[in-house]
């Protein structure tokens, strides 16, 4: 049964932010320890926008100590299965192998079905996606160069996944918007589904501290929002310069969320079945070391 609040959130924004956020507590800037991230996810999943919760986000050399911390949640959450993605380090094939013995010695509470793999090469993709079997999805992180279209079109032969890392803890890790938005485009061209990470912790594109430390850096990080709705006017063929500027805006009343459709700057328009197709078909989530962060924007924009 819905809640008066879960009703009263538009269509629209629910199509669009389902699932949308890998909780990734872990990692910096937030850098929690294992105990409270894992308290952290726990209560989200039992909080009123569990809707938009994703995965757990952990490294595979943390994947034991990870279970320790959640093994009580896990089985109190009976039914309800815990999904991780594992985030895999130099040793690829033993990582998979690891994470499938993982899998079959604590299921079904929890379960690792995505990887999160750095890849530079097409061999590399090769060799992983070989390993991978039926019930794991993994994303490659790829470098914004030149080889990127090759790389893209590798995944889109083997069946696999890309992923954009879209921020970071300095101002120069974060891509420029043309950068994003060629790599959007090509995963659109090459039917290749990705994932987001790092920088996107605010709904709209900000100037903003990158940390959480009292003499932080500051720099513009770019918006999910932005990015997701950005995705869809890719995606239903829009031109660079709208793209840009979509990726670009800054003022977020220019956003408008009605039931069945997501409205920018009064005039360019996404239904609630072009928003489905961009998640389904597009980005999949966003990787943030917070959730607190991302509905607490929301809210005060009263989107939700």
């Amino acid at each position: 049964m819905e809640t008066a609040l879960e009703t009263k959130t538009p269509a629209s924004v629910r199509a669009l932010l389902i699932g949308a956020i890998d909780y990734a507590g872990l990692f910096p800037p937030a850098g929690l320890s294992m105990p409270e991230a894992v308290i952290n996810y726990a209560t989200y999943r039992n909080s009123n926008y569990n809707w938009m919760l994703g995965r757990f986000v952990v490294t595979a050399a943390r994947l034991g100590e990870f279970y320790d911390s959640a093994r009580d949640f896990i089985s109190r959450d009976g039914g309800d299965a815990w999904h991780v993605a594992v985030v895999v380090g130099d040793e690829t094939a033993k990582t998979i192998a690891e994470v499938k013995d993982f899998n079959a010695a604590n299921g079904p509470g929890v379960i690792c079905d995505v990887l999160e793999i750095k890849a530079d090469s097409a061999g590399a993709i090769e060799n992983a996606a070989r390993s991978l079997g039926d019930d794991l999805t993994a994303y490659f992180e790829l470098a914004l160069n030149d080889d990127l279209p090759d790389m893209i079109s590798t995944l889109a032969l083997q069946g696999q996944r890309a992923k954009i890392r879209t921020g970071g803890l300095t101002p120069d890790a974060f891509p420029k918007t043309d950068e994003i938005i060629r790599f959007v485009r090509a995963c659109l061209a090459a039917n290749v589904p990705f994932k987001a990470t790092a920088g996107l912790h605010h709904p709209i594109r900000c100037f903003r501290p990158l940390t959480y430390e009292a003499n932080s850096p500051t720099g513009t990080m770019h918006g999910f929002l932005n990015l997701f709705l950005m995705t869809g006017f890719a995606m239903e063929g829009y031109r660079t310069g709208l793209l840009e500027d979509v990726m670009e805006e800054e003022f977020d009343e220019v956003f408008e969320f009605v039931d069945q459709s997501a409205i920018w700057r009064e005039q360019y328009t996404l239904n609630t079945w072009q928003i489905e197709r961009l998640r389904k078909l597009g980005i999949q989530s966003f990787g943030s070391c917070s959730f607190d962060e991302p509905v607490a924007d929301l809210q005060k924009l009263g989107i939700l």
